[in-house]
């Protein structure tokens, strides 16, 4: 490999931010990609702390991916979707090691699709894609930005076609956005850019 071309290694990761409508989503998403999916996904779904999730179980039925919520200090494995918890942040730090933490909200909301996307953009840089579903609000867009600078790329479902327009519009504001889709494109694009950076 050659030191001036960091990302002929492929990407290394997937991040997914969504809120308002992202279950369903999340479904079309990841029920698209295969049990070879080479790399972990890491996803910040807004969920109610009020009440028990069963997020992981109703996904884990519609994906060939294993589908479960992240733990603290687990290492990521691919073809794995990792799901922050409701109520703490998740992040990744270099070598594919999860953190949940308990700190402030981000813009209202824990676990903050920022943090998230800022934690890959520093364990990754070049080898992270980012990608905003549908929801409400703002979240994502500082974390698109900071993956974007170091040279990940970055997918934006595209707003006519979400439930909730606020994210991704949000998202594709920034003017970082490499890909805006409709939803049911997003999952081709992926393994398209994951399947590509393997050969």
């Amino acid at each position: 490999m050659q030191p001036s071309e960091p990302t002929t290694d492929g990407f290394e990761a997937v991040a997914v931010a969504s809120s308002a409508g992202g279950i369903n989503g999340l479904v079309t998403l990841l029920g698209a990609l295969d049990a070879g999916f080479p790399v972990p996904v890491l996803v910040v779904q807004h969920l109610d702390p009020r009440h028990r999730t069963v997020i992981a179980e109703v996904l884990d039925r519609r994906t060939e991916l294993d589908v479960k919520l992240a733990e603290d200090h687990e290492r990521t494995r691919p073809g794995t979707v990792y799901i922050a918890p409701p109520n703490r942040h998740l992040l990744v730090r270099p070598g594919g090691l999860l953190t949940l933490t308990d700190s402030e909200p981000v813009h209202f909301v824990r676990p903050s699709a920022d943090l998230l996307f800022e934690s890959v953009a520093g364990a990754y840089g070049a080898r992270a894609i980012a990608c905003v579903l549908t929801g409400t609000g703002r979240d994502g867009a500082m974390g698109v930005d900071a993956v974007k600078s170091r040279g990940g790329t970055v997918i934006a479902q595209d707003p006519a076609t979400a439930e909730f327009r606020g994210m991704p519009e949000a998202a594709v504001g920034t003017g970082t956005v490499d890909f805006v889709l409709p939803l049911e494109e997003i999952a081709a694009v992926i393994r398209g850019l994951v399947e590509t950076k393997r050969q």
